[in-house]
């Protein structure tokens, strides 16, 4: 049974790798994108555009098109990242082509109202609820000493990523 889980957790990062390298190439779609140095303290995910991927480098550049307030500048900001920096958005178009992740699992969701991503924690899944959206408590997120429940559309919701800092 153990080998089993270990079998199938390689070839799901196996096809995980398939559908990034796949999906890299797509120029003008959204992704969710780590935009913080390795050794930064915390993660920052944000929503971006693809813009470029060079298949010598394995680099994706991609364009921050909403960059926040603190932003020096204020205007549209690209980066060049390496494809372990990505995670692919399910299709909009296709719930069925998105994976499942059960009440309880922790996931990475964009914040409703912004293109910034957290970590949250599923309440309901779409199928359970009928509609195209989880419920989600998102880590940090207190109102009144209390989590609060927010939807959030299938395809803006990605498995948290193995070694996240939040």
């Amino acid at each position: 049974m153990k080998e089993s889980k270990v079998i199938n957790r390689k070839r799901a990062k196996r096809e995980q790798r398939g559908l990034i390298s796949e999906f890299a190439f797509e120029r003008k779609q959204h992704v969710a994108a780590r935009v913080t140095a390795d050794d930064a303290e915390k993660d920052e995910w944000f929503v971006v555009k693809v813009i470029h991927f060079d298949r010598e480098t394995k680099e994706v550049e991609v364009l921050d098109e909403e960059p926040g307030d603190d932003e020096e500048g204020g205007g549209q900001r690209t980066y060049k990242l390496s494809m372990s920096c990505i995670l692919p958005f399910p299709k909009r178009n296709d719930p069925s082509t998105t994976q499942e992740f059960l009440p309880g699992k922790p996931v990475l969701a964009v914040y409703p109202g912004t293109t910034a991503l957290y970590k949250a924690t599923v309440i309901s899944t779409p199928r359970k609820r009928k509609s195209d959206e989880y419920l989600l408590e998102f880590d940090d997120d207190e109102e009144d000493g209390a989590l609060p429940q927010r939807t959030v559309p299938f395809h803006k919701v990605v498995a948290l990523p193995e070694g996240h800092r939040q």
